[in-house]
């Protein structure tokens, strides 16, 4: 019965759009409309069916739909096309990613398009480009402050510039993936502005109050995202005369999606991006996209139900572009915005493995493997047709999200071991090489994150400065070390610009005044082509690691096991300090690897025994594919060198 409302819902929605539609010939989009219709209906109605205008509202969300699809060009529908009739097509080990800002990288878009040979040289063949789209100069939050959502920022460049970019990647097969900003707006968008002025169609675009009574209600129970920088979740603004809701900092307004006007403009903002050539969308903070009192207005069933709308109406309008959900929380909510389906992901295809990350961040202070084996083996499963995004370092800041649970059961006291890994990676432990800086310290509790390079937190910049060789080689070896497991560990690795030539702290931060409280900026750095040219010279820091890299990179490709299909399987090490797995091939699965990391500064001993019940080492002596060179057993065990790791085969 209800399954009939909606048809006769379509069908009424269809003699009300616009007539001009009806001029194109739409045979693929209404397949496509009529297979989702039923999902965006009972997922629309659940969210706003009590409104007197819902039915209005409905029309304008598939007028919407409609028109996006009548614009978005033939190059890309025919991808759509390819990749519906191969719809695994992402979850292939030969997909690299790197994330960068497009000016520090390349000065603008001219500039990134023209170093695309420098990517391709290291194996990379997707490119998150950071938010490009206009933001005031100061109050931009690197981007992530919104002021037009159809606007790229001049200092970027032009419309045709991303459009040409984005044609030159499709011929390199290179995918390109953009930012769109779901949560929220600068102050000085339009929308904020004509809310200023006092237009109530616009007021109801945010969480805006007269006075502080819901405000503090909502208070109660909210976490505060920049205690240090942007305490409370509430700003006063003296123009409009009322508060308004500002997460993340003062200048940027919350988006209210308990109005469907504000979930139709940002659907259509989607796709607006989707039709400019982009192959992925990264929708920043979803955790936060509902707001409720008396909850932390984080991972609400609501967001999801947003997120799906949001995915169902891109499957009808652009089916072949994928969702990144940036959803930083706790490891048991990371994996419920793939969706709740057994197999397909109906919110996105994509999220960041962030536990992983800061687990490896661990090993690395800790020199074992206790955590990260014990917070690997309770990741949360994925759907099947979904994957991670595994990756060392970003633009943002470390986080310590571990479970409680499981840093206790790697014999760790919560609160304790963070505060050794706050002091190890800011220097203020004993013999720490690493120079990294607190982000986001809370007073009150006396939590922090942590920010700086890669290459500077695992000790390269103390090693350079001081001369020491042997702190040099480890800190390379560790350089390669964490990105040999986000290579083979099953999802999409994504490397950091500037990681790949040891791009070391930039404190260039501090002297502007638009960044100096922000510590993130300390690993925002600006690209040094120069440093980057001794990735040629033999023997130097940037030749060491870029080409371990690029041959790692290389080799995965190569790989079918390294694709991910579920396939990965963590096996129990009675040595403390190592982590194993085994990944298979899906097609055929007596092709299998086996990945043994040793994140000690000691050699260390992997005993036969541990692994041969998994079937490895049934012949004898295994392959390193890294080096090609066969890994001897001695004794029954095999020796794992320092801060190194094998990728074994038959």
């Amino acid at each position: 019965m209800y399954e009939q409302a909606s048809h006769a819902l379509l069908n009424e929605i269809l003699a009300k759009l616009n007539p001009e539609i009806g001029k194109y010939r739409l045979r693929r989009f209404y397949t496509r409309l009529g297979a989702n219709f039923y999902a965006i209906y009972s997922l629309f109605k659940l969210l706003y069916g009590d409104r007197p205008d819902f039915r209005e509202q409905m029309v304008r969300l598939v007028e919407t739909l409609a028109m996006r699809y009548i614009e978005r060009d033939p190059a890309l529908r025919r991808s759509d096309i390819a990749r519906e009739v191969n719809f695994n097509w992402f979850l292939h080990q030969k997909w690299v990613a790197m994330t960068l800002y497009c000016d520090r990288f390349a000065n603008n878009l001219q500039g990134l398009k023209e170093r695309l040979p420098y990517m391709q040289e290291l194996g990379v063949n997707m490119v998150h480009v950071m938010p490009i789209l206009d933001c005031p100069p100061d109050n931009n939050d690197g981007g992530y402050a919104v002021r037009d959502f159809r606007k790229i920022d001049e200092r970027y460049g032009a419309m045709d510039d991303l459009l040409e970019l984005s044609a030159t990647m499709r011929s390199r097969e290179m995918l390109l993936v953009l930012d769109v900003v779901v949560n929220h707006t600068s102050e000085e968008h339009e929308w904020a502005a004509r809310a200023r002025a006092g237009e109530k169609t616009y007021q109801d675009y945010y969480y805006v109050f007269d006075d502080r009574d819901i405000p503090d209600a909502y208070e109660e129970a909210m976490p505060e995202i920049f205690p240090a920088t942007a305490p409370g979740n509430f700003t006063w603004d003296e123009a409009m005369g009322k508060w308004v809701m500002t997460v993340f900092n003062t200048y940027q307004w919350d988006l209210n999606y308990r109005n469907p006007a504000v979930l139709i403009e940002m659907i259509d903002i989607i796709l607006y991006w989707a039709n400019r050539g982009a192959d992925i969308l990264r929708l920043d903070a979803v955790a936060f996209l509902w707001k409720k009192i008396g909850s932390t207005c984080q991972n609400e069933r609501e967001a999801h139900l947003i997120l799906r709308l949001m995915k169902d109406c891109c499957q009808v309008t652009a089916p072949g572009v994928l969702f990144i959900a940036e959803a930083i929380v706790a490891p048991g909510e990371i994996s419920k915005y793939f969706g709740e389906h057994a197999i397909y992901a109906k919110e996105c295809e994509i999220a960041y493995n962030a536990t992983l990350m800061a687990l490896l961040w661990d090993a690395v202070a800790t020199k074992n493997a206790k955590l990260l084996v014990q917070g690997v083996g309770n990741l949360p499963q994925k759907l099947e047709r979904a994957t991670w995004l595994n990756y060392v370092r970003c633009h943002d800041d470390i986080g310590l999200g571990f479970d409680d649970e499981d840093v206790r059961a790697a014999g760790y006291d919560p609160a304790l071991h963070r505060s050794f890994l706050i002091d190890y990676f800011t220097g203020d432990y004993p013999a720490s090489p690493s120079c990294g800086m607190p982000f986001g310290t809370n007073e009150k509790t006396g939590d922090a994150r942590i920010a700086g390079s890669l290459a500077s937190l695992v000790g390269l910049e103390t090693a350079l400065k001081s001369g020491d060789e042997g702190a040099v080689d480890a800190a390379v070896k560790t350089i390669l070390l964490l990105h040999g497991v986000i290579l083979s560990f099953g999802g999409m690795p994504l490397l950091y610009y500037g990681d790949a030539i040891g791009t070391l702290n930039n404190m260039d931060f501090l002297e502007n005044p638009a960044t100096q409280h922000d510590t993130r900026w300390l690993h925002r750095s600006r690209f040094d082509w120069d440093k980057a040219a001794r990735r040629h010279e033999h023997g130097t820091v940037e030749q060491r690691i870029f080409s371990g890299l690029k041959h790692l990179i290389a080799l995965r490709k190569e790989i079918p096991a390294f694709a991910d299909f579920d396939n990965r399987q963590i096996i129990p090490m009675g040595n403390p300090n190592l982590l194993a797995y085994s990944r298979t091939d899906p097609e055929n699965c007596r092709c299998r690897v086996l990945v043994a990391a040793n994140l000690n500064v000691e050699p260390q001993a992997m005993a036969v025994e541990d692994i041969s019940a998994h079937e490895f080492f049934q012949h004898g002596a295994m392959t390193d594919m890294c080096t090609g060179e066969a890994v001897p057993v001695e004794d029954g065990r095999i020796t794992v060198p320092p801060l190194s790791f094998f990728w074994l085969s038959d």
